[in-house]
Parts: structure tokens; C-alpha cells; sequence
């Protein structure tokens, strides 16, 4: 069971929650149809006064977000919950006790707990946002701090729950110890509006008798210090580092003891003494002692704290970002006597760590890089120079260290060793530590094809380096949530990691990024205005629309209405701000296609009439915003809706529609694909219009053109006609730009350009659409129209002829699919409690678990046999 999406989640934001689970059963045509939730104060259920919800039994099958309906809950509580469930073939199963803590809702349940920090920023240098960058100002370096709060304990701890909030980000230590393996604790955010923390169970840490607290905080982009000599892409002051923290503890004899941040606490310079999420980290070993958060040292010297405001305060309820796979050096090139450069064999996102010996005064300098330049060293020109970790030694000896509050995306680590004196420093192990979002991979795709696993793993580099605390361009040089990868590569994303929580974060950056006039940024967290260009750069409605389309995907695959009402005034106000923006019902401005394939450097679209892709995303916006007003029982919104996309409907083809030749603007492809996978073309033209499209592909020798914008929706338009063959032959030849262009190239993660040119980011995730193909189309794997969350599973492979093996696997809301071919026979796992329409090609032989084709519910469309199956493992012949 799941609760509010987790289980057993630590700090939910509601009194209401949400209860979900999976029904598994080895049976066939599995069906829930009653359920019982009990929600008590009592993890063992044994009183009746305990109970704060019986539910009784509830005829349905709905068991996904199924909301609370008891007495009112309090803030800051645990609570235990357990469902018992029915199914058609008479059982009853119930599931294990779960657990729930309800978050801290108001500002009065923090209590007496209070923002402490060391030093203030001016009011006059804090970020009006949006900011250029060129206009802030700050000459001053400002200290990172630490924290220490000793705690006496005399009693047996039964509970200890922690609330802490590190701006930009914290590591929290109790006796010297990390409580957890969560770095870039916690996720970034649009902080002028709010700041996540975090909840910890801490019972199990606290020694009888003297213990301690300690924290360190790292700027994050709370605050991007601006020093000489470091990379700096933009500048952000949303204020000095600070700490909030609450803990409650309670005993064995039934006492409590709450433990605040307030003026109590003591702090000290950090020894990080440089940390910035583009210009890297510097630790110096000499500012503080290594015992520094262990109950034997002696703060006395420290400062006591300075209280300050801070934001309001939200729990966390996406994963942290975590160390999620670890990197070797393969090879090591030895530049000179003091400078090596390590080759780890993959670009991602992360750090580096290293085990080294060295003396007192010791430095060691680490540069990661994607590249190599000419001569073999770090090449950081084009993702953000200079980026580096340092090292400096207080005393002789061997250390372990990587550094805390910042990350880059590299292949390789230049190592610089600078001794004090003539004795030298020893690297005996360094390791890259790729770091992302915690989200669960919940599926797989593999084939007969080499080069489309390849691709797949291609593209999955390229989101894993940009998955985070929000979906980011790029893991160096800007590290921003770019918007319109979210509802282009929300669809590969989903078949891949479970990011329900994550999109839910990036539709409340939006709000949170949302300005009076209802512009939806094309970044969000918004934390800086580019202004070279206009206003280029910040309003273009490929960009913005992500706050409509990915708001109804997500609502589609994980059932989750929240997505739908959290975000509707949102949605609404920024259709104003886009008709507002239209001339006669067209729009013009923005980026278009961007990092299409035209006669000159990528960037800005070079093949496709302006407006065209601005306007069928506006159209495209108020199609959806009609089903989703109709959802909501928005009428007068939905005749409204409805109307204007029928003025835009008429107003796009009078504009851009050529009839003599029958395309749109240009005739790009993506001019072409666009209108005819939103249905902005008319039926009558519809036929012309894709003739056209496939002939310039096929003038191209099969060669696409399309990008950021225009390639999925190619990809779509080309399903939508059933010609899968063209997708498969414009993305299997390696010797022109594309993926597999880049793999010859040497790339092992998604680059920005289809040509991997070295000039640009070589770690980006947004052209990676084709792995939406792998999952859908391949391996076939869909919902019937009118499902949600996969209630009504469709699989529909193609191509069998022509990639005689697949694997499919997705854990769906409600349980694992899978659907294999292995040339001769088909597998097929549909959980319990959802069905599944199964279309393969003609065939009176087919056996299924060696029963004959009759035995089952089938017929013959268009679309080739398809056939009915209840949940179970099916076997096909």
C-alpha cells in the first residue's frame, strides 16, 4: 500500500492522504471488487479508540487514490493504516501495517524552532527575481557555516522525529555520523515562495548521556557566490545559508523533549570554504578540526548564532538525490609529473571521489570534464570553465573525500597535484559517483537490435544525468529545468522511472514560477531572466505548455486527479496570457524547432516557419483544456475552450496552409507533423499533407530534420499512419546526425546536438524521443482510449518481421506488465485488477496457454486480431 504516493512516508502534506495499492494474484481475470481501510493511532489495531477511520467495505475497483474520510488528523502525528481487499473469485487478502507522519502544516506547528545562520545578506542585495544577471551586485565573500547543539539524553529514546530545512543544502550529522545517504539534501526550489525540509526518524541514533547535532550547509542555488576565477553561469541571492531544524523526541517513560534551532546553537566557518553549483567546492582540512560534530569537542570558542527569517516551509516529498551507481577509472593518462587525467568510460551526472595520501599543506585540485582537448586534458569550453574540486591537507595522512553540495556531468577527472613541499601526494583509488533523483526504475526495453539497445541506453544516460530535484537541461553548464523536455520526454521518462512525485514537483515550480501576467517562464524553478534576445529566452509557449500538457499526461498515466486540480487555475491563467499574446488567434513568438537540422549551426530554428509550432501548441493547449474542464464539470470553461480552439483551428490553416501544394509554412518536417498529430489539418487535406511529409523523408534518403520541438511530434504523426518503417529506417542508419551518429562519435550519453558536436553539451536528454518509440511501438505497450493509469492496458507491437526479439516490462499503477517475443512465441503478464486488449497479426492458429483462439474473447480490425485478456501470465503460440 501507498500513501500519498510512498510508502510509509515521513512528512505528507495533507490531513486528507491519498491510499493506493496493487492487488498480485497467480490467477487469471483477477478483479478487486470491495475494499476496507482502517487508519489508527496504533500500529497494532487492538483498540476500537485507537481507530480514527474504518471505511467499512466499499464496492469498486478503485484502488488507486482513494482519499480519507475520518476523523481529523493532526500535524506532526504518526498513523498506521492497513487495507483489506475482495476480488471477484471470492478471496479476501489484507495488506501489511503501513505507516504515515503528517508534516509540519503552519508555521505554528515549527513552535519555538527558528532560522539560524551566521551571517545576513542586505535586503538591497537579495534577488528581486527575475533578475539578469548582469544587474546583481555582490563583492563580498561570504562563509559557509556549521552547526553544533549538544543534547543530553538520560532516557530511552522509544521516538525521535527530526524536521530540518538547509538553505540551499545541508548534511545533518548526529555524533559525527550522517543520518542518511541522500546528498543535495534538500531538492532546489523557487525559494522567495517556499523551501522544502525534510523528516528523519532518529530514534535509533541518540547514545545515553551527551550527544550532538551538527550541520553543515552548502549554497545550492539559494545562493551562487560570485568569485573570481570559478564558473559562474548566472548569479542567484535568494539569501545566505541557513538552518532550521526541530526535533521530538519522546521517552520510555512517556515524557517528551523537543530540541529547537534557536540561539542556543553555535557556529563556526565551515571548512568548505567555496561551494557553488557552477564553480565546484573547495574543502580546507586547516579551518576545523575532523572531530568537529562529535560529542568531545569543545565548541566554546565557537559563535553563537544570529536569528533571521526565512521562507515558508514545505516537506519533501520527492526522492533525494542519491549515489546511484559507481564508476572505475578505466584508464589513466599521465600528463606530467603532477597531472593525470582519469577515464571513468561513462558521461554522467555526479562527483568525484578520492582516497589519497599526502602532508600537511597538500593541495589537490580535481577539473571533471565530458571531452578531452587535443593534448588530452580536461576540455570544460563548452559545459563551464572553470569548474574543480580542491583538497587541502591540515596534517600527514590518508583521507577519503568527495565533495558535498555540488555536482557536474563528466567522463573524465584531471587530477593537479600541488604539494606544499618535495614530498608527494598519493591518489590510491578515485572513483566517479554518478548522483540522481532516487526515483525507481520501473521499466526495461531490450531487442535483437544492437543498435536500438544502444540508443535506449544512449537516451537513458541522458535522463538519468538530468533527473534531479527538478528535470534539468544539462548536468554542467546550466543545471536549469528547461520546460519543454517535461510534457517531449515525459512520455520515455514514465515507461522508464517511477517520477509521479517528480512531475508533481515540476507542475508546483511552474506555479510557484508563474508571473502576475500568467506567463508560465521556459525554466522553472525561475531563478534568473536572460536577457540577450528579448524575451526569447524566457516566453515561448513550447516551453510554457508543459504546464497543460504534462499536467494531462501525467493525470492519464497515474490516475492522480491532483494533477489536474492542483494546476487548473495555472493552466487557465496562462491560456489568458497566450491569447493575450496572439495576433488575430496566431501566435509568433518564441523559439520554434529549436536545435533542428538546417544549413547552419544549431540553435535557433532554421526550417520552420515562425508560429507555426507556437500555434499548434496553443491549439494543442486548448484541446486538452477542453477534456480536462469536461473532467472537471467546467462547462461554461469548456464551451469557452471550445470555441477559441475552433478560431484558432481556422485562423492557423488561413495563415499558414498552403493549398496548391498542400503544406504548411515551409513544408518542414515538423511544419508538416505537427498539424497532423494535434488535428489542425483538415480530413480532406490530411491524406495530401502526410504524402508530403513522407516525401520529403524520402527525398531526404529517409533523413529527419525535425528538433527539440518537431521530432516527437514527427515520430507521432508517422505512428498515427502507421509507418513505423520510416521511424525504424531514419533512426538505423549511424552515418548521418542522429543517435546512433553519436554513438561512432564516442558519446555515451544523449548529446544536445544531433551531430554530437563537441562545441555544445554532450550530456542533454532532450532529443531522446525515439525511446517513447521503443516502448510504445516496439514493444507495443499503450492504454485503450478513455484509460487511466493503465487500468485498460492495450499492447500492439510492430515490426516483428523486422526485430524478431523484444522485451517490454513497466511496473503500471496497478502491477508489472511484460510482453516478450522471441520470433516464434509471445509472453504476456497483465496485473490483477486491469485487463488488457492484446493486438497481434492474423492468425485462426494461435494457442494461448495452450488453449485454442476460441476459448477467448477476440476480433479481427484493422489494426490486425486483437484479444481480450484478463489479468494473469499468458503464454502465445
Amino acid at each position: 500500500m501507498l500513501i500519498e504516493g510512498r510508502a510509509n512516508p515521513l512528512g505528507i502534506n495533507t490531513l486528507t492522504p491519498s491510499f493506493s495499492w496493487q492487488l498480485r494474484s497467480d490467477g487469471h481475470n483477477v478483479m478487486q471488487t470491495d475494499y476496507r481501510i482502517l487508519v489508527s493511532t496504533d500500529g497494532d489495531f487492538l483498540t476500537q479508540e485507537a481507530i480514527v477511520w474504518d471505511s467499512d467495505w466499499v464496492t469498486t475497483d478503485q484502488s488507486l487514490y482513494n482519499i480519507y474520510n475520518g476523523q481529523d488528523l493532526d500535524g506532526g502525528t504518526t498513523y498506521y493504516a492497513r487495507v483489506a481487499v475482495k476480488d471477484n473469485h471470492g478471496n479476501v487478502a489484507e495488506s501489511a501495517v503501513q505507516s504515515f507522519h503528517t508534516g509540519l502544516l503552519s508555521e505554528a506547528d515549527w513552535g519555538e524552532a527558528q532560522w539560524i545562520t551566521n551571517e545576513k545578506l542586505p535586503d538591497s542585495l537579495v534577488n528581486p527575481l527575475p533578475l539578469s544577471s548582469s544587474k546583481l551586485r555582490i563583492d563580498k565573500s561570504y562563509e559557509l557555516p556549521v552547526f553544533r547543539k549538544n543534547v543530553n539524553v538520560d532516557k530511552k529514546v522509544t521516538s525521535s522525529i527530526a524536521y530540518i530545512s538547509g538553505l540551499g543544502h545541508y548534511e545533518l550529522l548526529i555524533n559525527g555520523q550522517p543520518v542518511d545517504s541522500a546528498v543535495l539534501q534538500a531538492g532546489w526550489t523557487k525559494y522567495d515562495k517556499e523551501a522544502y525540509y525534510v523528516v528523519y526518524d532518529l530514534a535509533d541514533r541518540w547514545q545515553q548521556g551527551k550527544n550532538t547535532i551538527g550541520v553543515l550547509l552548502g549554497n545550492g542555488f539559494y545562493y551562487i557566490p560570485p568569485i573570481k576565477g570559478r564558473y559562474q553561469k548566472h548569479k542567484v541571492a535568494f539569501g545566505l545559508p541557513k538552518l532550521k531544524m526541530k526535533v521530538v523526541n519522546t521517552y520510555d517513560d512517556g515524557s517528551k523533549e523537543t530540541i529547537d534551532s534557536d540561539s542556543t546553537w553555535k557556529v563556526h566557518q565551515s571548512p568548505i570554504t567555496f561551494s557553488s553549483m557552477y564553480g565546484g567546492e573547495d574543502y580546507d582540512e586547516r579551518v576545523l578540526s575532523t572531530s568537529w560534530s562529535k560529542p568531545e569537542y569543545d565548541d566554546t570558542a565557537w559563535d553563537n548564532v544570529l536569528l533571521v527569517d526565512g521562507p515558508p516551509l514545505r516537506a519533501q516529498e520527492t526522492e533525494p538525490v542519491r549515489i546511484m551507481e559507481r564508476f572505475g577509472s578505466q584508464a589513466v593518462n599521465r600528463i606530467d609529473e603532477r597531472t593525470r587525467v582519469y577515464d571513468f568510460g561513462q558521461n554522467a551526472s555526479g562527483i568525484v571521489h578520492v582516497e589519497m595520501k599526502g602532508h600537511q599543506g597538500d593541495t589537490v585540485r580535481i577539473y571533471p570534464a565530458e571531452l578531452l582537448n587535443d593534448e588530452g586534458r580536461a576540455n570544460q569550453k563548452h559545459s563551464g570553465s572553470p569548474y574543480y574540486y580542491q583538497y587541502i591537507f591540515a596534517q600527514d595522512g590518508e583521507i577519503s573525500w568527495r565533495p558535498r553540495f555540488t555536482y557536474y556531468g563528466f567522463r573524465y577527472a584531471e587530477v593537479r597535484l600541488l604539494p606544499a613541499g618535495n614530498e608527494e601526494i598519493e591518489i590510491q583509488k578515485i572513483t566517479a559517483e554518478h548522483i540522481r533523483n532516487g526515483a525507481q526504475q520501473v521499466g526495461s526495453f531490450q531487442s535483437s537490435d544492437t543498435l536500438f539497445n544502444q540508443i535506449h541506453t544512449l537516451i537513458n544516460w541522458g535522463i538519468k544525468s538530468n533527473m534531479v530535484s527538478v528535470f534539468t537541461d544539462c548536468p554542467h553548464r546550466e543545471k536549469l529545468g528547461w520546460l519543454e523536455q517535461l510534457h517531449l520526454m515525459g512520455p520515455s521518462v514514465q515507461y522508464n522511472f517511477d517520477v509521479e512525485r517528480l512531475f508533481a514537483k515540476s507542475l508546483s515550480d511552474m506555479r510557484q514560477s508563474q508571473t502576475e501576467e500568467g506567463l508560465v517562464p521556459e525554466t522553472a524553478p525561475e531563478y534568473v531572466h536572460f536577457d540577450w534576445g528579448g524575451d526569447v529566452f524566457r516566453d515561448s509557449p513550447e516551453w510554457g505548455s508543459s504546464s497543460i500538457i504534462l499536467a494531462w499526461y501525467a493525470y492519464k498515466w497515474y490516475g492522480n486527479k491532483a494533477f489536474l486540480t492542483d494546476n487548473y487555475d495555472m493552466m487557465k491563467k496562462y491560456m489568458h496570457y497566450l491569447k493575450g499574446k496572439a495576433k488575430d488567434n496566431v501566435l509568433y513568438h518564441g523559439l520554434g524547432d529549436w536545435y533542428d537540422l538546417g544549413p547552419e549551426r544549431p540553435g535557433f530554428s532554421q526550417l520552420t516557419t515562425p508560429g507555426i509550432t507556437a500555434t499548434a501548441i496553443y491549439y494543442y493547449n486548448l484541446k486538452i483544456l477542453s477534456q480536462i474542464a469536461a473532467l472537471l464539470e467546467d462547462n461554461e470553461y469548456k464551451s469557452y475552450a471550445d470555441s477559441l480552439q475552433n478560431k484558432v483551428y481556422q485562423a492557423f490553416n488561413e495563415k499558414f496552409y498552403d493549398e496548391r501544394d498542400a503544406v504548411y509554412g515551409s513544408g518542414s518536417q515538423t511544419a508538416l507533423a505537427m498539424p497532423l498529430y494535434v488535428g489542425l489539418v483538415d480530413e480532406a487535406n490530411e491524406d495530401k499533407v502526410l504524402a508530403n511529409l513522407i516525401k520529403d523523408i524520402a527525398d531526404r534518403d529517409t533523413s529527419f530534420t525535425a528538433g527539440d520541438i518537431g521530432h516527437r511530434y514527427l515520430l507521432q504523426a508517422l505512428q498515427q499512419a502507421g509507418r513505423d518503417d520510416l521511424i525504424y529506417a531514419m533512426h538505423k542508419d549511424d552515418t548521418r546526425p542522429g543517435y546512433g551518429y553519436q554513438i561512432r562519435k564516442g558519446a555515451t550519453a544523449l548529446t544536445e546536438s544531433w551531430a554530437a558536436l563537441p562545441t555544445v553539451s554532450n550530456n542533454h536528454f532532450m532529443l531522446g524521443h525515439l525511446m517513447e518509440w521503443f516502448h510504445t511501438r516496439l514493444g507495443g505497450l499503450g492504454q485503450e482510449e478513455g484509460s487511466i493509469a493503465y487500468k485498460h492496458i492495450r499492447i500492439a507491437p510492430k515490426m516483428l518481421d523486422v526485430v524478431k526479439q523484444r522485451t517490454v516490462t513497466y511496473e503500471s499503477p496497478y502491477g508489472p506488465v511484460m510482453f516478450e517475443h522471441d520470433g516464434e512465441r509471445f509472453h504476456v503478464d497483465i496485473p490483477a485488477n486491469s485487463r488488457c486488449t492484446l493486438v497481434l497479426p492474423e492468425s485462426a492458429d494461435y494457442r494461448i496457454n495452450g488453449e485454442k483462439l476460441d476459448a477467448y474473447e477476440y476480433r479481427l480490425t484493422d489494426a490486425g486480431l486483437e484479444i481480450q485478456l484478463g489479468s494473469g501470465q499468458y503464454n502465445i503460440k
